[in-house]
């Protein structure tokens, strides 16, 4: 039960629910938070780049909502749309705040009564944001399609912090409890996630290839399909005060499915032989190594960081050209000229290189198309007539067979009236006055036939 719990974790959920009427719309879905409306606001990361909400994206939301409800006050109950994927919640107040905080694919939001002695108990909510899931604040006259739980506030016009999911895999459940089946978080709890790593190798988890074990959420609760790509084939990066600088010459070089153990030992290896050399070694000074040279754990953590401290948001809505940023971040996830593979969840994988010895049997490594670079085109010429198919081939034989001359040509036609073996298939000519009695048509035609079939000598005429 706990290894189906992880997988229907790592890949969103199980089973997509039926669509209701309302829902369905012939436009495509809204950007996963992208976009504002008139006076709001939200994050996310537009669909189009076709990848589901990792930790990076939990964490900038749960920022996001600290940053633009922090002054806020809510009042009034929680209003839930019919076909939510969660439960009505309890919780109404006069004037209420709403803080958050992010671990791993988990968001819990924290509902306290600005006036504990008369007001309810705080409310917790913890949120999975599935494949589309996103926070958005706007006007609560212009709610967006697919809000599925909505806070307003006191202030007059109201506005609306909304959970909004256009595919509703998301989710929310009661409580402040994180959901038991996932370990610490890539990002926030490192060091925790790293020892639930490396002293749970003996796991049968670990027997699968190292590219559908990051997606385990046990063990490495954050990571998702373009994380996973990035991290397997990311450049090191020298982080210096005032300083970025990619060592295109330094990669892990790690094959997507290679056994995940046989990686995972190795770094363990390092890690007890470090520590005989200088057993006084600091965690800060354990924590500059790593960041010198960083193993496929540090990889871990930095690349998400990477995601979430950039000094121009990655993911930020605010900013209508943070796909475009995004994308040019993006190394090797979705990039041209990178080869793709299914695992064996139904996930495609993108790398560079060999597959490994545990790639699927029967499937050939994929490239991404590269985009072709524009040519200069040449000055139009006068119009040509409109060749069909049958002219161009015929001017193609044309062209490859040398002109012969008159004198070929009468010879091939004096040869036409000779026998042939099958049908007649040379050209008819006209032909000059016979210099013997001409022979009847059906008495020529019987004469290639006894030739053909060997039944003996022609009738003479």
């Amino acid at each position: 039960m706990g290894a189906l719990t992880a997988r229907a974790a790592a890949n969103g959920s199980a089973h997509r629910p039926r669509q209701s009427q309302w829902e369905r719309s012939p436009r495509p879905p809204q950007p996963m938070g992208a976009g504002r409306a008139a006076g709001g606001g939200g994050l996310g990361l537009c669909r189009a780049v076709a990848t589901m909400p990792e930790c990076p994206e939990l964490h900038l939301a749960g920022r996001f909502i600290n940053g633009a409800c922090g002054a806020l006050v809510f009042a009034g109950g929680v209003e839930r749309s019919a076909v939510g994927r969660g439960p009505e919640v309890p919780f109404r107040s006069e004037a209420y705040s709403i803080s958050a905080i992010a671990r791993g694919k988990e968001l819990r939001l924290t509902l306290s009564a600005l006036n504990p002695a008369a007001g309810p108990a705080a409310q917790d909510l913890v949120f999975r944001f599935g494949m589309s899931g996103s926070f958005r604040l706007c006007p609560a006259a212009e709610l967006p399609r697919h809000a599925h739980l909505r806070f307003l506030t006191r202030e007059s016009p109201p506005r609306a912090l909304c959970f909004v999911d256009p595919r509703r895999f998301g989710s929310w459940r009661l409580g402040d409890a994180w959901q038991p089946e996932r370990g610490p978080c890539v990002v926030s709890e490192y060091q925790a996630f790293r020892e639930n790593v490396l002293k749970n190798l003996d796991d049968r988890a670990f027997d699968k290839p190292i590219c559908e074990v990051l997606l385990n959420q046990k063990y490495f609760n954050g990571i998702g399909n373009y994380l996973r790509a990035e991290i397997l084939y990311r450049r090191w990066k020298c982080q210096k005060p005032g300083v970025r600088l990619v060592c295109n010459s330094l990669r892990l070089k790690i094959p997507p499915f290679e056994k995940a153990r046989t990686v995972l030992e190795a770094l363990k290896e390092q890690e007890q032989e470090r520590r005989k050399k200088d057993p006084s070694l600091t965690l800060s000074k354990k924590v500059k190594l790593r960041q010198e040279n960083p193993d496929l754990l540090e990889l871990c953590h930095s690349v998400p960081m990477e995601v979430i401290m950039a000094e121009k948001q990655l993911l930020d809505p605010e900013h209508p050209d943070n796909y475009a940023t995004f994308k040019n971040w993006l190394q090797c996830y979705l990039v041209p000229g990178m080869s793709s593979l299914r695992d064996r969840s139904g996930r495609t994988i993108w790398f560079q290189g060999e597959p490994g010895p545990m790639a699927p049997k029967g499937q050939r490594p994929r490239k991404t198309p590269r985009k072709k670079s524009p040519q200069l085109k040449a000055e139009p010429e006068a119009a040509s007539p409109k060749v069909t198919p049958r002219a161009s081939k015929q001017r193609r034989r044309a062209a490859a067979k040398p002109l012969k001359s008159e004198e070929e040509e009468e010879g091939q036609e004096e040869q036409a009236d000779g026998p042939r073996k099958g049908r007649a298939r040379g050209r008819r000519t006209v032909a000059a006055a016979p210099a013997s009695p001409e022979v009847p048509q059906s008495v020529r035609r019987s004469r290639r036939t006894s030739a053909r079939r060997g039944r003996g000598a022609a009738p003479a005429v």
